[in-house]
């Protein structure tokens, strides 16, 4: 594992960052401080994954630790995709999954986002949260999980975005010189490429240095 370097380096600041999701009283206080946001926003937004019906297939990219599979309910019975970079990452997000008692549903996949091993609209669900920063790529990336949504499907995510302001600029300018980072995109940006990509009811709201979005696939 490297202190420094790329998601599918397997770099330090992934332990460390699955770590505080699942700490929410240490992690709290690092988002609040860091961020300037509420982390249990983010346990909000992944509880949409545990209303979704028997046999609805998700897929969450980058999976991670498997932030997002604290909203599978056990029993629940999706086809839910982990897909990611990193095969250690996987590896821990597996490990969240036996955790949770939801290994059952879930199936690992290593692959980039920027060019997903699945047909068009065959997806019920979309997940990204706090991914689509890392993206070297962030356009092509959700163009494809635009792409993999079934009519009425929902993308729905969590970001950190170039125009949050001068107060969260230092956390990026110093994600980016560790690696962690890429390019990342404006808030405007995203907006507009959902758009054109054929969504509706799209909705992306700043909460400190993060803003979370959820749009449905036409």
């Amino acid at each position: 594992m490297r202190i420094l370097g790329g998601w599918h380096e397997d770099p330090l600041w992934a332990s460390v960052y699955g770590w505080l999701v699942e700490h929410r009283r240490v992690g709290g206080v690092a988002w609040r401080l860091g961020l300037g946001t509420d982390l249990g926003l983010l346990y909000d937004a992944v509880r949409e994954v545990g209303r979704l019906p028997a046999g609805s297939r998700v897929l969450d990219v980058p999976t991670g630790n498997g932030v997002a599979m604290r909203g599978i309910v056990p029993g629940q019975g999706l086809d839910y995709l982990a897909v990611d970079i990193s095969a250690p990452m996987l590896g821990r997000a597996l490990s969240t999954a036996r955790r949770l008692g939801v290994d059952d549903q879930v199936t690992p996949v290593v692959a980039d986002a920027g060019d997903l091993p699945l047909e068009d609209r065959t997806v019920d669900l979309v997940a990204s949260f706090t991914g689509l920063h890392c993206f070297p790529d962030p356009h092509r990336a959700v163009a494809e999980m635009v792409r993999v949504l079934r009519p009425g499907g929902v993308l729905t995510g969590s970001s950190m975005f170039t125009d949050t302001g001068l107060a969260h600029a230092p956390a990026r300018r110093m994600g980016t010189l560790a690696g962690v980072l890429g390019p990342m995109c404006s808030t405007r940006e995203l907006v507009d490429q959902l758009a054109r990509e054929g969504c509706r009811e799209i909705d992306l709201h700043l909460s400190g240095g993060l803003g979370y979005f959820r749009a449905v696939a036409s």
